[in-house]
């Protein structure tokens, strides 16, 4: 039986996908009013390539973008990056429809409730608050704690430590297969796949490996689940 719930955070609980573009969009406009001497266009595909390159959870993407075309940073324009960027970022902040519900439901059921994530703590945090959902987990793993990220097992063995229950009565909801299914299912853990489906190699590697994978497409399906 089901004793712990771990949940991915971003396009999990939230949609991050449609709004991360549109903020960041956003702030290369400002930046490009502000002095930065590129087309749009070419501005906004070397952002997109210092993200590719640095990781979507780096924090100085505009550092670098100033860097790479000044070839020094420039305070002022990093400055306007970052402040819309997180401005279009919080005023689209939504969660997904049954996020908030679902986690009611859950808890009011005596499930422990906790994140596993890969990124840098206190930005994990910080999308927890601003989404009034930070009250509902008993504990917060991210990778930058860890130091190790999604899929390794380790992450997923500390956050059941922590959570002071075993694997075979965990179980890790998320939408992204190689990060957090497999490594749920390698740690011992159940998996669910939400907000995805499956492409047809994952699922020739369910089938080989044997392995029991349940996929949803809204988290209210989870009480029919748990």
């Amino acid at each position: 039986m089901i004793k712990a719930v771990f949940f991915d955070i971003d396009d999990t609980l939230y949609d991050t996908s449609s709004f991360a573009k549109l903020a960041r969009r956003a702030a290369i406009n400002a930046m490009i009013d502000a002095g930065l001497p590129l087309e749009f266009d070419e501005a906004y595909k070397l952002l997109r390539e210092i993200i590719k390159e640095k990781g979507s959870n780096y924090d100085k993407h505009f550092n670098v973008l100033t860097k790479r075309v000044f070839g020094e940073e420039k305070p002022l324009l990093i400055a306007l990056g970052m402040i819309t960027y997180h401005n279009v970022k919080f005023a689209l902040l939504r969660l997904f429809p049954n996020t908030m519900s679902t986690l009611i439901y859950l808890k009011s059921r005596g499930y422990h409730l906790g994140v596993i994530s890969n990124g840098i703590t206190i930005k994990q945090w910080e999308k927890l608050i601003r989404l009034g959902l930070h009250h509902f987990f008993d504990e917060i793993i991210t990778s930058q704690e860890a130091g190790v990220e999604k899929p390794d097992e380790e992450i997923f063995k500390l956050a059941i430590g922590k959570m002071g229950c075993k694997a075979e009565k965990s179980v890790m909801v998320g939408n992204k297969f190689s990060e957090d299914i497999v490594g749920a299912i390698n740690t011992g853990m159940s998996a669910i796949l939400v907000n995805s489906t499956l492409t047809e190699s994952e699922k020739e590697y369910i089938k080989k490996e044997d392995l029991k994978v349940d996929v949803i497409k809204d988290l209210s399906e989870l009480r029919n689940i748990l």
